[in-house]
């Protein structure tokens, strides 16, 4: 399988399907509907709904009814990137290459933007009840959407990042506890979501949860590695951001290697739990194994 070619194509798909349910842009709160389509437009992997969609497909889900949560958990993870380059969070300039949307649009419509585009992303789940009203999983999918965005998944652990900047008592403990809720969380909802909706059992819903989980925390700590070792050209954004901040990271205390090491480790182990499964989708856990080696 050439895999970077799979994953373009499929970054294709999923561009297409989660585009399509940004709003118009229209009206006199035009202004914010632009910030919005111009900050979920400004690029990236969209792995999230690729792992949603490919969980569903895993589970041998046919529907039209995943791809609202597609855009949903885009527009979530979008929403925690604007609020994340803000001055009194990261204050970043640059996101995927592009200016922030707080240094196109100015810090109180940024603000709005996310707002909205959190708010968005339930409005437009709900969706689903219009295009597959039967399915019995739609009221859990939003259960878990909402679980996993909020107090006790990303903003849960987004909450203790701030609260942990330029202090001394930064723990091993606490940093997993950050990176398991505010990374690993959404990596969480997208790959149950997928599973929920095609009607995957109690204990494979749980097995899919496990694995996202190790490829949540790798995919943290690749950042972490990036953040050290990229250019600001490969990786879109500006690099040593997390020193610049005061930020203790996962190469903070296990420095470069150990780090790439247990970013090899993580993935292998969730790419071993994938494949107790019965069912199997090879284009899944090539990109799995693939995102332990991206550069961006």
């Amino acid at each position: 399988m050439d895999i970077k070619a799979e994953i373009g194509r499929h970054t294709d798909e999923a561009e297409q399907i989660i585009t399509s349910y940004l709003p118009e842009e229209k009206g006199y709160q035009k202004t914010v509907i632009e910030a919005m389509n111009y900050s979920f437009l400004a690029g990236g992997k969209r792995l999230r709904p690729i792992l949603m969609l490919e969980t569903y497909r895993l589970f041998g889900g046919r529907s039209k009814v995943i791809e609202p949560f597609m855009a949903a958990i885009e527009m979530i993870h979008t929403y925690s990137l604007v609020h994340d380059d803000l001055p009194a969070m990261d204050n970043d300039e640059y996101r995927r290459g592009k200016k922030t949307t707080h240094v196109v649009y100015g810090e109180a419509m940024a603000i709005l933007a996310g707002d909205a585009l959190l708010t968005y992303a339930f409005e437009t789940a709900a969706k689903a009840l219009d295009i597959e009203p039967q399915n019995p999983g739609i009221g859990k999918a939003i259960r878990i959407l909402s679980a996993k965005a909020g107090i006790y998944g990303m903003v849960g652990g987004q909450t203790v990042d701030v609260e942990s900047e330029n202090t001394c008592d930064m723990t091993k403990e606490k940093l997993d506890f950050i990176y398991r809720l505010k990374t690993s969380a959404l990596i969480e909802a997208s790959m149950m979501i997928g599973a929920v909706l095609a009607g995957a059992t109690g204990s494979e819903q749980k097995i899919v949860e496990a694995v996202a989980s190790k490829v949540g925390l790798a995919f943290q700590i690749q950042d972490d590695i990036l953040d050290v070792t990229s250019t600001m050209e490969v990786l879109g954004k500006p690099i040593g951001s997390d020193e610049k901040n005061h930020k203790s990271t996962y190469v903070t205390y296990e420095g470069i290697e150990k780090a790439k090491q247990d970013v090899a480790d993580l993935s292998e182990k969730a790419i071993a739990q994938m494949e107790t499964l019965v069912v199997k989708n090879e284009f899944l856990t090539e990109l799995l194994r693939y995102l332990i080696s991206r550069e961006k």
